[in-house]
């Protein structure tokens, strides 16, 4: 039993994922700083607020909090861009390219089938002389 959750712990893909945990952990707070400091300081700079995270306004006596919001909604934008673009693009381009690969592979096999029937072809014609 001891054995079997070593090889799965030292399988590729559980490593694999173990540092996309930890990067994304860290990639998190950057984007996290990004769309709340950065952004959302220019944001808040537009709107005259001194902390755009906590932007709201009063309706009927109650606040209404739109910053927090705004700011999830950038960091969510930016993290699924940068997943697109660093992750899907070329993960789809990489299966484009295996496809290719595997295409002209089988084309290969079907050609050396052919060679392999003239040869066996040529050598039952050499036979009969």
């Amino acid at each position: 039993m001891i054995s079997g959750f070593k090889k799965f712990i030292m399988r590729g893909n559980v490593v694999d994922l173990a540092i996309a945990v930890v990067i994304g952990a860290a990639f998190g707070a950057i984007v996290s700083a990004v769309a709340k400091d950065l952004i959302g300081g220019l944001i808040g700079a537009v709107f005259s607020t001194k902390r755009f995270q906590s932007a709201s306004f009063t309706l009927n006596g109650s606040e209404v909090i739109y910053g927090s919001t705004i700011t999830a909604t950038l960091n969510f934008l930016i993290v699924a861009a940068v997943i697109y673009f660093v992750v899907v693009v070329p993960m789809n381009e990489l299966a484009r390219r295996r496809r290719a690969g595997e295409e002209a592979e089988a084309a290969e096999a079907e050609a050396s089938e052919e060679v392999v029937l003239l040869g066996e072809i040529r050598d039952l014609l050499a036979a009969r002389r």
